[in-house]
């Protein structure tokens, strides 16, 4: 996929008023599917589409988690702080912002240098 479609994609993405709600409800605590698709008050296949074009794009994580009954079910989050889209030169450019922990830094970077030749 190109970098300009990857950008439309993105666009396209958070444009979506489902999308949208779905990452403010994001945006203070994980949730699951169907906690989503209570608090947005949207449908739960609704949830798993975007869901699904979210983590496409890196916009959210998951993580499987086990209930008391020992059924397995995954927990959603926010991967990002904040986007900053630009239009220069007739193109867009969208800079998403990411948190990141320190020894997550230090190990990317460690990674990183064992990768230079």
């Amino acid at each position: 996929m190109s970098e300009r479609r990857s950008v439309e994609d993105i666009l396209d993405t958070i444009g979506d008023d489902y999308a949208r709600n779905i990452l403010v409800a994001l945006r203070d605590e994980p949730r699951s599917a169907k906690e989503l698709a209570a608090v947005c008050d949207i449908s739960l296949p609704t949830v798993y589409r975007r869901l699904e074009l979210l983590e496409e794009h890196d916009l959210v994580t998951s993580t499987t988690r086990v209930d008391d009954s020992g059924n397995e079910f995954r927990r959603y989050e926010c991967n990002f702080e904040r986007t900053v889209i630009s239009l220069a030169d007739d193109a867009y450019t969208v800079r998403i912002y990411r948190s990141e922990n320190l020894p997550g830094r230090f190990s990317r970077l460690w990674d990183d240098l064992g990768q230079v030749e």
